[in-house]
């Protein structure tokens, strides 16, 4: 009877540690469900060094939004913010993270991709989509946009386009096509000096091919991705009678040999 007596306390001290134990959990679950959406912009902060910002983030990590600013880091060009917000929805799969972009002033529709960890690294797969962009916002990448100023709009297309990190080495499959209307520059009086198309091709070796539609200013090249840098070989030409009006830009955009200014990335 004595040893039974004494037997009776430890079933309360049991219960206790499943209390506290059920009590952390629930704590987790709470923090990750409610995480606020202060925590996205400063790890989206760290993870591109202050090159993509959101700026007065409301709601949390899975659904929030805020305004966009690109810039080309500290002690950079002058920020730039795109029109209106960004509005996020991120739902958890069995693998990864499948986004949702809401962006009024650039896309009809969410743009959306499924973020996938993996031992090495990250791949972000992209459902085919499409979105049109102002130009001018490619200013805030620094150098050398923000002495160019382009102005103009930008459509871009995916179709099974993925971005796969592994270490530093990135892989790109698909395609992503850039259509850039009206373009002009601060660096000419023409207004606009034509439109192109960028095409890049993934693979094994991702290709890159800059084709001019119209226009007075001509650009054409093609070039590689090796899975660190871009390899670009192009050059620039003016039209015939629009030599001078285009002399300026192209003795900065490349080296001039001629008529021509040839440009040269990687």
């Amino acid at each position: 009877m004595i040893a039974r007596a004494n037997a009776l306390p430890a079933r309360p001290a049991s219960g206790w540690r499943w209390a506290v134990l059920g009590a952390l959990l629930g704590g987790l679950a709470a923090l990750a469900v409610f995480a606020p959406a202060r925590w996205l912009a400063q790890a989206l902060r760290e993870a591109t060094n202050g090159r993509l910002l959101l700026v007065n983030p409301r709601g949390t990590v899975w659904n929030g939004t805020a305004g966009v600013v690109l810039a080309s880091g500290q002690g950079g060009a002058q920020p730039v913010s795109l029109p209106g917000t960004l509005d996020w929805r991120l739902r958890p799969l069995w693998n990864g993270v499948r986004a949702a972009l809401a962006v009024p002033c650039c896309a009809s529709k969410p743009l959306e991709f499924n973020a996938l960890p993996h031992a090495a690294g990250l791949e972000l797969e992209w459902q085919d989509g499409q979105s049109r962009w102002p130009a001018a916002m490619l200013t805030g990448f620094g150098a050398p946009w923000n002495t160019l100023k382009p102005e103009g709009m930008l459509d871009i297309s995916t179709q099974a386009f993925s971005m796969r990190w592994t270490g530093r080495q990135l892989a790109l499959s698909g395609r992503a096509t850039l259509n850039a209307t009206d373009i002009s520059s601060s660096l000419s009086t023409l207004k606009p000096m034509g439109s192109y198309r960028l095409t890049m091709e993934g693979g094994a070796q991702p290709t890159l091919l800059l084709a001019t539609k119209e226009g007075s200013l001509q650009l054409s090249g093609s070039g590689r991705w090796n899975g660190s840098a871009l390899r670009f070989d192009g050059e620039a030409r003016a039209a015939p009678g629009r030599e001078d009006a285009l002399s300026n830009l192209l003795n900065i955009i490349g080296r001039r040999d001629g008529a021509r200014s040839l440009i040269t990335l990687g």
